[in-house]
C-alpha cells in the first residue's frame, strides 16, 4: 500500500487497530482469531487483508506505530512538552521517551499487561537497543559479549523501570523517572 491512505483508509486501519488493542486486554493473543476482530471492527474479510497480510503483520504494525511515536527522534513532535536536544543528551531523550509513554498510557497499559506481553516487549526492546546504541552507551570495553550483556542490562532495567511506574499509576513525573533509571544505570556506563 502506497504512503497515501484516503480518509476511509485511514478510519478503517484505526477501527482494526482499536478492535484490536481492546481484544488484546481481554485475551490472548494467540487465542483471538481474525473474525472477532472484523466482528469488533465492523468490516469485512477482504477489507481486513487488504490492510494486513496475517495478524502478526497487524501486531507487527501497531507496534512499530506505536514505538515509533515514542521513540521519535524529533523531540518536538506530538508531545506536550517541547525539548531541545542538541548535544544528545540521554537523560532528555529518556524524559522525551517517558512523556510519550505516558500520554499514550491508555494503549501502551493494554499492550503491556495483556498475557502477550512478551511480544510487545520484544519489539519494545528492538526499539529501546537502538537508543541504548546511539545515546547511552559509552564503548569502554573490546569485550563483545560483554559489551551484549551490558546492552541487555539497560535494556531490562528500563523495561522493569516502566512497569514499576506503571504500577505505580504513573505518579511520579517523567523527569523523576529518567533521573531513577540514570541514577541506576549510570555506574554501570
Amino acid at each position: 500500500m502506497g504512503d497515501f491512505m484516503n480518509r476511509q483508509q485511514i478510519k478503517t486501519r484505526k477501527a482494526i487497530f482499536m478492535a484490536f488493542t481492546e481484544l488484546l486486554s481481554k485475551k490472548n493473543y494467540n487465542k483471538i482469531t481474525v473474525q472477532e476482530i472484523i466482528d469488533l471492527a465492523d468490516i469485512g474479510r477482504s477489507t481486513f487483508y487488504s490492510h494486513f497480510e496475517t495478524k502478526d503483520d497487524l501486531l507487527k504494525e501497531i507496534c512499530r506505530e506505536l514505538f515509533e511515536h515514542i521513540f521519535s527522534n524529533d523531540l518536538s513532535r506530538e508531545c506536550s512538552k517541547i525539548f531541545e536536544n542538541s548535544n544528545k543528551n540521554p537523560k532528555i531523550l529518556i524524559t522525551h521517551i517517558l512523556y510519550h509513554l505516558k500520554e499514550n498510557k491508555e494503549e501502551f497499559i493494554k499492550v503491556l499487561s495483556c498475557e502477550s506481553n512478551d511480544l510487545f516487549l520484544g519489539y519494545f526492546k528492538t526499539y529501546l537497543y537502538k537508543v541504548i546504541d546511539e545515546y547511552i552507551f559509552i564503548d569502554n570495553t573490546g569485550d563483545e559479549k560483554f559489551k551484549r550483556f551490558l546492552k541487555n542490562h539497560i535494556c531490562c532495567t528500563f523495561v522493569e523501570t516502566i512497569k514499576w511506574w506503571i504500577k505505580n499509576q504513573m505518579e511520579e513525573s517523567p523527569e523523576q523517572i529518567a533521573d531513577y533509571f540514570f541514577r541506576v544505570v549510570d555506574p554501570i556506563i
